[in-house]
């Protein structure tokens, strides 16, 4: 089930490259937005690969680091798939994973995220991500 937002971020992308054209296209992009993860605010270096599909939807992955003004540091892996939307927006959406050695972040290596990302014409970007919590644990919680 879909769980509390952990994180929001707000940023801009800073370069585009492609990656190759055969045997489809696959451009990279790199982005940097200001996050809030689980409540504490950083910075989120993104770097992400899209391919398009046959129907024009794109598939996405990407990783990257969450990293606190003291230090702290948040690395994470995600894939998704994407549309085009008007004036050369796309929109993003699909799952992330989290790797630390945090204390105040080490839940995260237990957690499942659901994201949507959005980049408009101008090279903005939006981000949401929220906890999947396992059916178990939300009927326990229930019961």
């Amino acid at each position: 089930m879909l769980g509390p937002q952990i994180a929001e971020g707000r940023g801009k992308r800073t370069g585009r490259r492609v990656i190759a054209t055969e045997p489809q296209l696959k451009i990279e992009a790199s982005v940097e937005e200001t996050t809030t993860l689980i409540g504490i605010q950083g910075t989120n270096l993104i770097t992400y690969t899209a391919t398009n599909k046959p129907d024009g939807s794109l598939e996405g992955e990407g990783e990257g680091v969450f990293a606190t003004p003291d230090g702290q540091i948040v690395t994470w892996k995600g894939t998704g798939v994407g549309r085009f939307a008007e004036g050369g927006a796309v929109n993003y959406c699909g799952t992330i994973s989290y790797t630390t050695s945090s204390q105040k972040f080490i839940r995260l290596n237990g957690v499942a995220g659901v994201f949507q990302f959005e980049l408009d014409a101008q090279g903005n970007t939006r981000s949401a991500t929220y906890e999947m919590v396992p059916a178990s644990a939300t009927q326990r919680a229930k019961a």
